[in-house]
């Protein structure tokens, strides 16, 4: 089994929700951590849980709506530290309004967050994985990257954007060593909805009832971290809601139409 121990990790929204819950089951296997997010307060909270349990927790703070941040970032840690074993993307966020009341900015914004910041790290730290001929790739998507669903058009779009690329990428790296996977959290209890932002850009300051009564983060980064140990190319991580992704692969019509009844907060 892989082991992450004494390894160099890069992980983004690692200050809460399912990055947190990553962060602290990797410094407890003894990972060398590199963690990020927007909220340096966070990150400082989370890097004293994790030095109780690994001796190196280092914290850098970037937006990942600015892509010159995000690849000076990228550099930063490749000066410092040197190359990245593990790379997980995650860090994000989701949407609560219709598709024909979002600006085009709220869509950018979204899609800037939630693909391209991605991208633009996987590119950064990706020729020093191939020059080791070893690495992992992380990527955390949504069950929304599966079928589309009420009031996160743009949410949505980007989240299956992570699928067409990374499934690429992955064909494209079968003989350099580097594993890529794809997870697809769905019901999770964290403040994503919460978090969401509304038409106007404001928060949606909601937490949606199948996110408070969803998988706990900490189960999810077990299921997370083990599907990329193995080699996986996607995970299912989630409970009951995944039925609509069966229904949709097998009985499309019938999705269709359980989908069109779903009243969203």
């Amino acid at each position: 089994m892989v082991s992450f121990k004494n390894r160099l990790v890069l992980i983004t929204g690692a200050s809460s929700g399912i990055g947190r819950a990553i962060t602290l089951q990797l410094a407890r296997e003894g990972a060398k951590l590199v963690i990020a997010d927007k909220a340096s307060d966070g990150l400082i909270a989370v890097r004293g849980e994790c030095l109780k349990f690994t001796s190196f927790c280092e914290t850098i703070s970037f937006d990942l709506l600015n892509p010159t941040e995000v690849t000076n970032a990228a550099n930063e840690i490749l000066s410092k530290y040197g190359p990245v074993y593990l790379l997980i993307n995650n860090g994000g966020i989701s949407m609560r309004s219709l598709a024909i009341e979002t600006p085009i900015e709220i869509d950018r914004k979204i899609m800037e967050i939630d693909f391209f910041s991605y991208v633009i790290l996987t590119k950064a730290l990706l020729p020093s994985m191939i020059e080791q001929n070893e690495g992992f790739i992380g990527v955390t998507s949504s069950l929304s990257g599966k079928f589309g669903f009420p009031l996160r058009s743009s949410y949505a779009a980007a989240k299956h954007a992570i699928q067409g690329y990374y499934e690429t990428l992955r064909i494209e790296l079968k003989d350099a060593g580097i594993s890529v996977t794809i997870a697809y959290p769905g019901s999770i209890n964290t403040s994503i909805s919460v978090n969401a932002i509304e038409k106007d850009g404001k928060p949606h300051g909601i937490m949606d009832p199948a996110q408070k009564n969803g998988m706990s983060a900490e189960d999810c980064a077990k299921r997370y971290i083990k599907a990329i140990k193995k080699g996986r190319p996607e995970v299912l991580i989630g409970g009951k809601e995944f039925i609509m992704f069966h229904l949709k692969r097998f009985f499309p019509r019938l999705f269709f139409k359980l989908v069109g009844k779903i009243k969203s907060t």
